[in-house]
Protein backbone atom coordinates (compact mmCIF):
# COMPACT_ATOMS: atom_id res chain seq x y z
CA UNK A 1 0.00 0.00 0.00
CA UNK A 2 1.20 3.53 -0.95
CA UNK A 3 1.35 6.27 1.98
CA UNK A 4 1.34 9.89 1.15
CA UNK A 5 2.90 12.72 4.03
CA UNK A 6 0.54 14.40 6.54
CA UNK A 7 0.14 17.92 4.70
CA UNK A 8 -0.50 19.62 7.36
CA UNK A 9 2.64 17.89 9.90
CA UNK A 10 4.95 17.64 7.22
CA UNK A 11 8.10 20.10 7.64
CA UNK A 12 11.14 17.60 6.74
CA UNK A 13 11.04 14.52 4.81
CA UNK A 14 13.67 11.74 5.07
CA UNK A 15 13.06 9.26 1.71
CA UNK A 16 15.62 6.30 1.59
CA UNK A 17 15.66 3.24 -0.80
CA UNK A 18 18.24 1.38 -2.75
CA UNK A 19 19.44 1.86 -6.05
CA UNK A 20 16.44 2.36 -8.61
CA UNK A 21 14.32 1.89 -5.96
CA UNK A 22 12.37 4.91 -7.18
CA UNK A 23 13.15 6.98 -4.17
CA UNK A 24 14.21 10.27 -6.34
CA UNK A 25 11.13 9.92 -8.39
CA UNK A 26 9.10 10.06 -5.28
CA UNK A 27 10.68 12.60 -3.34
CA UNK A 28 10.16 14.96 -6.83
CA UNK A 29 6.64 14.01 -6.28
CA UNK A 30 6.50 15.14 -2.68
CA UNK A 31 8.03 18.21 -3.79
CA UNK A 32 5.91 18.80 -6.67
CA UNK A 33 2.56 18.29 -4.57
CA UNK A 34 3.73 21.32 -2.92
CA UNK A 35 2.61 23.76 -5.38
CA UNK A 36 5.36 26.54 -5.00
CA UNK A 37 8.76 27.43 -6.16
CA UNK A 38 11.03 24.30 -5.16
CA UNK A 39 15.09 24.68 -4.74
CA UNK A 40 16.56 21.40 -6.03
CA UNK A 41 20.00 20.30 -4.61
CA UNK A 42 21.60 17.97 -6.42
CA UNK A 43 24.96 16.49 -5.11
CA UNK A 44 26.26 14.78 -7.59
CA UNK A 45 29.73 15.93 -8.46
CA UNK A 46 29.83 15.10 -12.35
CA UNK A 47 32.91 13.03 -13.55
CA UNK A 48 33.29 13.67 -17.48
CA UNK A 49 34.54 10.09 -17.57
CA UNK A 50 32.00 8.19 -16.03
CA UNK A 51 29.43 8.08 -18.87
CA UNK A 52 27.45 5.98 -16.95
CA UNK A 53 27.13 8.07 -14.00
CA UNK A 54 26.32 11.24 -16.86
CA UNK A 55 23.31 9.10 -18.30
CA UNK A 56 22.00 8.84 -14.67
CA UNK A 57 22.60 12.65 -13.76
CA UNK A 58 20.74 13.46 -17.57
CA UNK A 59 17.61 11.49 -16.59
CA UNK A 60 17.15 13.07 -13.33
CA UNK A 61 17.70 16.23 -14.91
CA UNK A 62 15.23 15.61 -17.78
CA UNK A 63 12.73 14.38 -15.02
CA UNK A 64 12.91 18.14 -13.38
CA UNK A 65 10.28 20.82 -13.61
CA UNK A 66 11.11 23.72 -15.93
CA UNK A 67 10.67 25.93 -13.22
CA UNK A 68 12.38 24.19 -10.35
CA UNK A 69 15.74 26.09 -9.47
CA UNK A 70 18.71 23.74 -9.55
CA UNK A 71 22.23 24.37 -7.73
CA UNK A 72 24.28 21.41 -9.43
CA UNK A 73 27.74 19.72 -7.23
CA UNK A 74 25.75 21.70 -4.26
CA UNK A 75 26.86 21.81 -0.91
CA UNK A 76 23.53 21.20 1.82
CA UNK A 77 24.88 22.12 4.97
CA UNK A 78 26.46 25.55 3.47
CA UNK A 79 22.93 25.97 1.42
CA UNK A 80 20.26 25.02 4.52
CA UNK A 81 22.21 27.21 6.99
CA UNK A 82 22.90 30.51 4.24
CA UNK A 83 20.15 33.51 5.06
CA UNK A 84 17.67 33.38 2.25
CA UNK A 85 15.16 36.92 2.70
CA UNK A 86 12.51 35.07 0.21
CA UNK A 87 13.35 31.44 0.88
CA UNK A 88 11.51 28.31 -1.29
CA UNK A 89 8.69 26.65 -0.71
CA UNK A 90 10.55 23.34 -0.50
CA UNK A 91 14.06 22.62 -0.83
CA UNK A 92 14.75 18.73 -2.29
CA UNK A 93 18.24 17.60 -1.66
CA UNK A 94 19.62 14.65 -4.05
CA UNK A 95 21.13 13.08 -2.82
CA UNK A 96 23.03 12.38 0.88
CA UNK A 97 24.80 9.37 -0.87
CA UNK A 98 27.03 11.20 -3.45
CA UNK A 99 27.26 14.38 -1.21
CA UNK A 100 29.19 11.93 1.63
CA UNK A 101 30.65 10.38 -1.24
CA UNK A 102 31.97 13.60 -2.30
CA UNK A 103 33.25 14.67 1.72
CA UNK A 104 34.64 11.19 2.24
CA UNK A 105 37.08 12.44 -1.05
CA UNK A 106 37.62 15.74 0.28
CA UNK A 107 39.18 14.41 3.22
CA UNK A 108 40.70 11.85 1.87
CA UNK A 109 39.19 9.29 4.20
CA UNK A 110 38.49 5.97 2.77
CA UNK A 111 41.53 4.27 4.23
CA UNK A 112 41.38 6.60 7.84
CA UNK A 113 39.46 5.55 10.78
CA UNK A 114 35.43 5.61 10.77
CA UNK A 115 34.32 8.98 12.10
CA UNK A 116 37.00 10.89 10.04
CA UNK A 117 33.93 12.50 8.27
CA UNK A 118 31.83 13.34 11.55
CA UNK A 119 32.50 17.25 11.38
CA UNK A 120 30.70 17.23 8.00
CA UNK A 121 27.79 15.06 9.01
CA UNK A 122 27.71 16.49 12.43
CA UNK A 123 27.22 19.93 10.33
CA UNK A 124 24.84 18.38 7.79
CA UNK A 125 22.34 17.15 10.75
CA UNK A 126 22.70 20.54 12.65
CA UNK A 127 21.70 21.93 9.27
CA UNK A 128 18.69 20.08 8.91
CA UNK A 129 17.62 20.11 12.09
CA UNK A 130 18.00 23.66 12.13
CA UNK A 131 16.67 24.57 8.94
CA UNK A 132 12.88 26.55 8.89
CA UNK A 133 11.50 25.58 5.22
CA UNK A 134 9.96 21.83 4.24
CA UNK A 135 12.67 19.60 3.13
CA UNK A 136 12.48 16.98 1.30
CA UNK A 137 15.83 14.59 1.72
CA UNK A 138 16.90 11.86 -0.72
CA UNK A 139 19.50 9.18 0.99
CA UNK A 140 20.36 5.47 -0.39
CA UNK A 141 19.93 2.61 1.91
CA UNK A 142 22.88 0.63 1.38
CA UNK A 143 22.23 -1.96 4.72
CA UNK A 144 20.08 -4.47 3.78
CA UNK A 145 22.25 -5.86 0.75
CA UNK A 146 25.57 -8.29 1.56
CA UNK A 147 28.56 -6.92 3.26
CA UNK A 148 30.98 -5.18 1.10
CA UNK A 149 33.83 -6.81 0.08
CA UNK A 150 36.05 -4.11 0.28
CA UNK A 151 37.01 -1.79 3.06
CA UNK A 152 35.69 1.15 1.44
CA UNK A 153 32.47 -0.12 0.79
CA UNK A 154 32.12 -0.95 4.42
CA UNK A 155 33.11 2.66 5.67
CA UNK A 156 30.75 3.97 3.24
CA UNK A 157 28.03 1.35 4.27
CA UNK A 158 28.45 2.28 7.91
CA UNK A 159 28.48 5.88 7.50
CA UNK A 160 25.23 6.40 5.86
CA UNK A 161 23.57 4.02 7.94
CA UNK A 162 24.67 5.87 11.50
CA UNK A 163 24.25 9.56 8.95
CA UNK A 164 20.93 7.90 7.72
CA UNK A 165 19.59 6.92 11.67
CA UNK A 166 20.71 10.60 12.68
CA UNK A 167 18.91 11.90 9.94
CA UNK A 168 15.55 9.90 10.73
CA UNK A 169 15.68 11.37 14.44
CA UNK A 170 15.21 15.07 13.20
CA UNK A 171 13.27 14.94 9.97
CA UNK A 172 9.58 14.44 11.13
CA UNK A 173 8.70 12.16 8.52
CA UNK A 174 10.56 8.79 6.98
CA UNK A 175 10.06 6.72 4.25
CA UNK A 176 11.79 3.98 2.39
CA UNK A 177 11.16 2.91 -1.32
CA UNK A 178 11.06 -0.20 -2.08
CA UNK A 179 9.72 -1.11 -5.83
CA UNK A 180 8.76 2.41 -6.72
CA UNK A 181 6.41 1.78 -3.63
CA UNK A 182 6.85 4.06 -0.39
CA UNK A 183 6.31 2.96 2.88
CA UNK A 184 6.09 5.40 5.77
CA UNK A 185 8.71 4.56 8.08
CA UNK A 186 7.70 7.28 10.94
Amino acid sequence: MSESPSPAAARSILVLGGARSGKSAFAEDLALRAGGPVRYLATAVPDPADHDFAERIAKHRGRRPAGWSTIESADPTAILTAFMPTPPDVTLIDDIGTWLTARIDAREAWEAPRGTVSPDTDALVAAVAAYTGDLVIVSPEVGMGVIPATRSGRLFRDEIGTLNQRLAQVCDEAFLVVAGLPLRLE
